[in-house]
């Protein structure tokens, strides 16, 4: 249902173009929730050692260097060629779609409870982030600058087709960005890591328990 496609983007919504649906095996490992925090860590900031990713985790280096050593097993991650030392390795998300939906794994308990555990901990770091922005706003009054950021939310009724069709244009228009944008020099002015999310999905019947 998630795909993530590079270190500039992640999409909410499972989309037919991902270059890589992750295996139960790989969904296992990223079952967790450092190591959902470490992936993201690494898509959306870039390459990271075990020491960078404790600072901003809170966890010792130690455990970040497990958890990077375990992510490398399936091939989550990998090692940044020609950087760093012995002491000091640098890792990195590999660029590519990824899809958390993998129908052969959703037919086991196993691969059914590491999909919502991945799929769980990956949107509350999302709220998590989003409520971030919002509480640190430097608009006193904590309204969202309309320069920087867009928080919105349309209630409407749509035919499956009519879905179909704003989930392709939404996707469109983010897949543009990313094809033009992805791969800036780091060191552009001004350059800075954005999410993108977009939530597109039927509401229960009206009554329904939730």
């Amino acid at each position: 249902m998630t795909e993530i496609e590079g270190p500039d983007e992640m999409s909410a919504a499972q989309m037919p173009h991902a270059e890589r649906m992750l295996d139960a095996g790989a969904l296992r490992a990223l079952a967790h929730p450092l190591r959902v925090e470490i992936y993201d860590i690494l898509s959306q900031y870039g390459p990271q050692t075990a020491s960078t990713l404790a600072a901003m985790t809170g966890e010792s280096s130690g455990s970040t260097s497990y958890h990077l050593r375990a992510l490398a097993k399936h091939d989550l991650i990998r090692e940044v060629a020609d950087r760093g030392t012995g002491r000091e390795r640098w890792w990195e998300r590999p660029r590519g779609g990824i899809s958390f939906t993998n129908p052969d794994a959703m037919k086991t308990p196993s691969g059914r409870a590491a999909t919502q555990v991945v799929m769980s901990e990956f949107l509350t770091r999302r709220h998590q982030q989003l409520m971030q922005y919002v509480n640190s706003s430097l608009v006193p009054s904590g309204v969202v600058d309309p320069q920087e950021a867009m928080i919105t939310t349309a209630n409407l009724r749509l035919t499956l087709p009519q879905t179909i069709d704003l989930i392709s244009r939404m996707q469109h228009v983010i897949d543009e960005f990313a094809r033009a944008y992805r791969d800036q020099d780091p060191d552009t002015e001004g350059l800075r890591p954005i999410s993108i999310r977009a939530d597109i999905f039927p509401l229960p019947e009206q009554g329904a328990s939730s």
